[in-house]
């Protein structure tokens, strides 16, 4: 239920107290390389609730012979120098640097809710933040920032709605991180190794060399051939239009080299050109499955076409390759964008302020590719498999970060309020 808003007061209504930090000298090594995490603005992740370590640490001797101070576990931690409002707090107690505030809560405020306002009011902070090259705020000037205080009981109830989403978040990076891992090193194996007649892959080279054959490319296996990336195609590699005109709503889009910034070609964003000069330009048209590659500036970047895109068109930067009947379609996308191909797709690079790869030169770009076009299909499936799984647990992340903004408004400003989960949460303590 919608509520007037809670009283908008000063940061400094939610703080008692602040301390900053220092840098031990550079010039004592005994100074460095302690045991004591010392937190400076390269440690600060983006909207993250822990800090548990850091990439430097000090001695004791370091921290007692500079203006560092060490901070309880649990105190929130704010930059006031370059990444100007990130906020965080640690794990562990921990040493600061001058770049860092620590921010403690003055009564009646919880750490946890304290943490979740100083990210809330982090645009404020660094729309205040002030410097030619390196911006920053003064303490004083960011406390003086305003900021709505919620009542004493909600905050912990705030705070552990805004914490739950953090933690699945954080759960969701954690996965997708394994994920790449994962798919980089499964398709290091599968375009190098192949998959055998039971379905399995093949053992290195170096434990069955008499699996391989040697070749331009490298070590292939024996099934397999290095061809031109044209005889994999059912028809010539083009580029497409030269000049598509005006937008045209609900005309004919084309794909340009921005449009493949993504993981995706996304059709809303694409502009479009008249249908009678697309069809002058009928042999770059592209259909579902096609493999469109970026000529221009981003150089072998390729995307599949989606069915949305069926008979779109391209610019002078993006080629269609149609892969022919031998070929699997999605095989020859991860062919192509393997370290091997792409190696050698940058060797015939020109230019240096504006890259780009002639069409003759792409034509003859080498791809190693089972002759079987089972294989391919199988390796091509595995891929998909994992790229897809990927793909859905980046949609859950950016899901989550955008509930969290807008539970962050909600709650924080108090449009939102948690009157029935306080409700609910008494409830339940009292049937304990």
């Amino acid at each position: 239920m919608s509520e007037q808003g809670y009283q908008p007061l000063t940061l400094r209504n939610a703080v008692a107290g602040h301390l900053g930090g220092g840098t031990p000298s550079r010039q004592v090594p005994s100074y460095w390389r302690g045991q004591i995490p010392w937190a400076s603005v390269k440690d600060f992740p983006e909207q993250s609730r822990i800090i548990e370590d850091t990439e430097e640490h000090i001695s004791t001797s370091g921290l007692n012979a500079s203006a560092s101070n060490l901070i309880p576990a649990g105190t929130p931690l704010v930059c006031t120098r370059m990444a100007v409002g990130r906020a965080t707090m640690s794990s562990v107690p921990m040493a600061i640097n001058q770049d860092v505030k620590a921010l403690f809560p003055a009564p009646g405020v919880s750490s946890a809710y304290l943490l979740k306002l100083l990210q809330f009011i982090q645009p404020k902070a660094e729309a205040q933040a002030v410097g030619s090259t390196v911006k920053g705020i003064r303490t004083q000037d960011y406390l003086d920032i305003e900021a709505p205080i919620a009542d004493t009981d909600a905050q912990p109830v705030i705070a552990l709605v805004l914490n739950t989403l953090d933690t699945a978040i954080h759960e969701t990076q954690a996965i997708i991180a394994k994920l790449k891992a994962v798919k980089l090193g499964l398709l290091h194996d599968l375009l190098t190794r192949g998959i055998d007649a039971n379905g399995e892959l093949r053992p290195p080279q170096s434990e069955a060399p008499d699996l391989y054959k040697k070749t331009d490319q490298g070590w292939i296996p024996l099934s397999w051939d290095v061809r031109p990336l044209s005889e994999y195609t059912s028809s010539e590699i083009t580029y497409g239009i030269v000049q598509a005109g005006p937008h045209i709503p609900n005309g004919v889009p084309y794909i340009r080299t921005g449009d493949m910034s993504g993981d995706s070609l996304v059709r809303e964003a694409m502009l479009c050109t008249s249908r009678r000069i697309a069809g002058s330009y009928t042999r770059s048209e592209v259909r579902t499955g096609d493999i469109v590659m970026a000529i221009r500036a981003t150089v072998g970047k390729v995307l599949s076409v989606p069915s949305t895109l069926e008979g779109a068109n391209l610019t002078q930067g993006t080629a269609k390759i149609s892969p022919n009947a031998s070929t699997d379609e999605s095989f020859l996308l991860w062919a192509i964008r393997h370290s091997r191909s792409q190696r050698a797709i940058q060797l015939e690079v020109k230019g240096t302020t504006f890259a780009e790869i002639t069409l003759g030169a792409l034509r003859q770009v080498p791809i190693a590719a089972p002759v079987k076009i089972n294989e391919q299909r199988e390796i091509g499936k595995r891929l998909a498999a994992i790229d897809m799984q990927l793909q859905s647990e980046q949609q859950y992340l950016a899901k989550a970060r955008a509930k969290k903004s807008g539970l962050m408004d909600d709650l924080l400003t108090g449009r939102v309020r948690v009157t029935p989960l306080l409700a609910e949460i008494a409830q339940q303590k009292g049937s304990a």
